[in-house]
């Protein structure tokens, strides 16, 4: 009997050491359509998880099951099939400075099995102006601010058709008015589009706000996960520091 697996992503008690222990014993899941923020400080795995996920690391032990599927031993054939499925927003945001902010969507079009080169232009500038960035088609990287580039590399990330997005601290270096800005995109994206999706961030407003359940690694282990209106009633006192210090006015 086949096994099914009705969650999206989900992590069984999955182990990976580099020079020390980086991922302890994790386990958590996420359901289809629901977005599942991963938070902590540097350095507890939480960008170690996404390669998991992305397929660019895989576990010393346990299972992780992405897109409905086992991919603990798949191949590399098989991951290239899963991210159709599954595409990451990178930090640095990844863009080509070479290639205006249209060609770099173009590019993530030209992966697609359903690529009509006619209408491809359409496409970009719906893309661009879901994004709120119409206005930049024929701008290069360079000419953007780091939100800016953050914004396009969502339009690039959904040029693919995606079911799922890994964002990798989309606000991190971005100045307040334009975390703002990301975090209602992504909220829209979510509920316009029913995307699946996993955040790493040490932003919690925008954990609060886009997240429906939440992640917390301390050295590499998962101390909480559940909803995201519980976090502030956990009693585990690294919980406790993290929240505090978010309260802290500078």
């Amino acid at each position: 009997m086949v096994e099914s697996f009705p969650y999206y992503i989900e992590f069984r008690n999955v182990c990976k050491t580099f020079d020390r222990p980086v991922l302890v014993d994790v386990s958590f899941h996420v359901r289809p359509g629901e977005t599942v923020a991963i938070i902590g400080r540097s350095g507890v795995g939480k960008s170690v998880s996404l390669g998991h996920i992305m397929g660019f690391l895989r576990a010393d032990s346990g299972r992780v099951i992405v897109a409905h599927t086992d991919v603990t031993h798949a191949p590399e054939r098989e991951y290239r099939r899963i991210r159709k499925k599954v595409t990451m927003v990178f930090q640095s945001g990844a863009l080509f400075d070479s290639l205006t902010v249209a060609e770099n969507i173009m590019f993530s079009l030209e992966l697609r099995d359903d690529y009509d080169a006619d209408n491809r232009e359409t496409i970009v500038r719906g893309l661009l102006d879901l994004v709120d960035l119409g206005e930049y088609y024929d701008a290069y990287p360079t000419d953007l601010s780091t939100g800016y580039k953050r914004a396009v590399a969502i339009a690039r990330a959904l040029a693919a058709q995606p079911e799922c997005i890994l964002y990798d601290e989309p606000t991190t270096m971005v100045d307040p008015i334009m975390c703002d800005h990301l975090g209602r995109l992504m909220l829209r994206l979510k509920r316009q589009l029913h995307l699946t999706s996993v955040v790493v961030t040490h932003d919690l407003d925008l954990m609060r706000l886009v997240a429906d359940r939440v992640v917390f690694l301390h050295d590499g282990r998962v101390i909480y996960f559940g909803a995201v209106s519980e976090l502030e009633q956990a009693d585990h006192p690294h919980i406790r520091e993290f929240l505090a210090m978010d309260r802290v006015e500078i």
